[in-house]
Parts: structure tokens; sequence; C-alpha cells
């Protein structure tokens, strides 16, 4: 009995010790009213500091916190509970501060940050005044230097590459002044997000307009490497004409018809292209057929007799005949030869070529032959050969057409008068 009593006089003791180490549920026994109207006081004070609760009313009773009034913000009230918690002494709150409805209430508040700011603004207003002008200076700077000819135009290939070169150097000179005006005013970090939303804004544009990205990118690449000039006779995809320009976004053909092409500049830096014109010396290539009792030797000497006794056709590289495949009406040759297209033709050179080849095969007694069978009597004491082609039965092959073709290149550049990006100093392919 008494080992029971010890143990519930020890309890008893030991309750009250364990209470006070926990300071959300201990509670002062002592309290007074000068600790109350001390918190009162505290409170009242960081309420006049903090500013907006000029409406509110502090209480306190046995410890407990009473506030009263209205405030304009709700989270001003909703900040008293935790405010008043971190008080010592204070046992509980009770909040009955309420959002005021009063217009000039709410307005006030307002207006002062309004001035406040405006007043910011106007002692702002030199250093801001300073950093623009800086910012100016800089960026007239770089206009001046990229309006000058020289550098741009000694180290660029064409006028269009040297423009590009201006452009970059005024983007440049646009963001150093931009980073140096930014660091006057003590606000590089904005640098960071102007550079992003330019960047979100560059990718957006970027997928919007991507064939037109493209086709300038292609047509730099073009004007750099400058596979082709103009007047030059070109082929890409199929599409053969002379280059009357380069723009930024289409290569510009006059076909043989006098037909103008665009192809936009990604095509033609990504396909297959030809360019007839970049040497001059050009193989023209013709078949002709004889038949199959025929003397192939003799028929394949005679006609390269033929076609190397041609003004026109070049010594070197010199013509070739060879059998090519048995037909059933015969046997079949390729023919050919080689011209300064400077000179001469093409086209017209290879028709004159087929021309005189056949009859030189004719007179020699050679049978070209038809689609269909026929029997022919031959004339034992026709010559077995004829003497090749003088020049002075051989038709001009002049290069008319292409000298026609020419002037009206030249005349749709001057009419266009548009950027043209084929210029001197480009690294011809």
């Amino acid at each position: 009995m008494r080992l029971l009593c010890l143990m519930t006089l020890i309890l008893c003791l030991a309750l009250p010790a364990v209470a006070q180490d926990d300071p959300t549920t201990a509670i002062d026994t002592m309290a007074t009213s000068q600790q109350d109207a001390a918190i009162a006081a505290r409170l009242q004070d960081i309420l006049g500091v903090l500013g907006g609760y000029t409406d509110v009313t502090v209480t306190v009773q046995e410890g407990v916190v009473t506030f009263d009034g209205t405030v304009t913000d709700p989270a001003d009230a909703t900040r008293l509970d935790s405010l008043a918690n971190r008080v010592t002494g204070v046992v509980a709150t009770r909040n009955s501060v309420t959002e005021t409805a009063e217009v000039s209430a709410r307005l006030n508040p307002a207006i002062a940050r309004f001035q406040a700011r405006i007043e910011q603004t106007i002692a702002f207003l030199p250093l801001l005044l300073i950093a623009l002008a800086i910012f100016g200076i800089i960026f007239w700077s770089g206009l001046w230097i990229a309006r000058r000819p020289q550098p741009w135009n000694r180290i660029a290939p064409n006028p269009f590459i040297a423009e590009i070169y201006r452009q970059i150097v005024r983007l440049a000179f646009v963001v150093l002044g931009l980073v140096v005006a930014l660091d006057i005013l003590n606000a590089t970090a904005l640098l960071g997000t102007i550079l992003g939303a330019a960047g979100i804004v560059g990718l957006a544009l970027g997928f919007a307009v991507k064939d037109t990205v493209e086709n300038f990118i292609a047509s730099v690449m073009l004007s750099i490497r400058q596979p082709f000039q103009p007047n030059d006779m070109i082929e890409i995809n199929g599409d053969q004409g002379k280059v009357i320009r380069l723009t930024s976004r289409a290569t510009i053909l006059l076909s043989n018809d006098g037909n103008h092409i665009h192809i936009p500049n990604a095509t033609v830096f990504s396909n297959r292209l030809i360019n007839y014109t970049r040497n001059a010396e050009r193989r023209f290539l013709f078949p002709i057929s004889v038949t199959r009792d025929s003397d192939l030797a003799a028929a394949r000497q005679l006609i390269e007799r033929t076609v190397q006794g041609l003004p026109f056709v070049l010594r070197t590289p010199a013509a070739q005949v060879w059998i090519d495949r048995l037909e059933a009406g015969g046997v079949l040759l390729q023919v050919t030869g080689w011209i300064d297209q400077r000179q001469a033709s093409p086209a017209l050179a290879q028709g004159e070529a087929i021309r005189l080849v056949k009859r030189a095969l004719e007179g020699a007694g050679f049978v070209i032959p038809d689609n269909i069978q026929g029997i022919a009597m031959v004339d034992s004491a026709a010559p077995l050969h004829s003497p090749p082609a003088t020049s002075s039965d051989t038709a001009s092959v002049g290069a008319t057409h292409e000298t026609a073709l020419e002037t009206l290149i030249e005349t749709e550049r001057r009419k266009d008068g548009g950027t043209d990006l084929l210029g001197k100093g480009g690294v011809q392919e």
C-alpha cells in the first residue's frame, strides 16, 4: 500500500514537469494585467511598423489576444495569428479582422504605391538616360562600322555575303549595347530573360518559315560556292536553261523555249546539277545503223574520218565510233565528236554531223536500214567509199541560238534590276 502511494506521488510530480517542456501547451499561472498590457503594446508597435493595420485594434486578456477591425488585403488578416503566436506569453488568438469594403480605403494604398513608383522613377531617370546614351553610342558605332565598304567587300566573296557580315556586326553591337546599358542599371539579370524570349521567338519563327530559312541558307552557300554563273547552261532535276540570276530565294533560268523557270535554292543545293557551260569543250553523241552484211571496220573508219574532217570538230579529243549492239534491222553504231561550244552550237553541230555522216555512208554504198525489211538492188559500179565532207559543203553551226539567248538574258537582268548573288570572288566549283 505504501509502495502504491509512493508511485502515485512520483507520477503526479512528473506530469507538470513534462507539460512545461512543451512550449505549445505550457500556460503561465502567474499571468498579470501588466503582462497583458505589454503583449498588447508590443503587438500594436509591430503592426504600426508593418503598415496596413491602422484600423486594427489589439486587446489582451489572460494571455488571449483579440484582433478587431478591418484591412484592405485578406492576406494581412491571416498573417495576424502567426504573428501573435510568436510573442511570449500569448496563450491563444481570436482574429475578428475582416476585409474592408470602403473604396477610399482600398484606393489609398494603391495611390501611395503609385506615387512611390513615380518618385523612384524620377530618382532613377538620370541613370536611365546615361544608360540610353551609352547604348545609342555603341549602336551608332556598329552602324558606322557596318556601313563602311571595307573590310567587308574585301573579305566577302560577293555583295550578298558582305551584307550578311554587316548584319552580324549590327546585331553584335546591339547585344553589346544592351549588356553595357543593363550593367549600368544593375539589371543584367534581364539580359538572360531577353535572350531566352528571343530564342523562343526565333525557334517559333524558324518552324513557321522553315522553307524560307532553308532557301536563304542555301542561297548563302550557293553564293559562296557559285557552281554556275550568269548565261551558264545548267540542268537541275530535268529543268534545263541558261542562268538569269540567283536571288535569296530561288535560281531563275531562261529555258530554250524562252520561259522563266524559278527553282527554290534548297532544291538547287540538295539535288543533282549539271553545268554544260563550265568547260568549253563539249561532246555530241548520236547513233546510226548499218546493215548486218556491211563491212563494220570500213564503216567505222569512214564515219570517224567524216566527223573528224568537219571544220567545227576539235582534233583533241578525237572523234570516236564504236559498235553498240545488234538490232533486228542491222548494227547500231555510236558516234561522238568534240566541239568548242563557245564557237559552235552543240545542237547544230550534232545535226550537221548526222547529215554528213549519212551522206558519206550512202555514197560509199552502205545501207542505213529502216524499220521494214527491204530488198535493194546495188549497182556494183558504185564507189565503195566517198571522200569526207569538206568545209565548202558544211553548213554553218555557229552558236547563233546561244548568242540570242544570252542577249535575252542580259535584257532580263537589266529589266528585273533585282539583287543577283552571283558575282566575282565566289569559290567556283
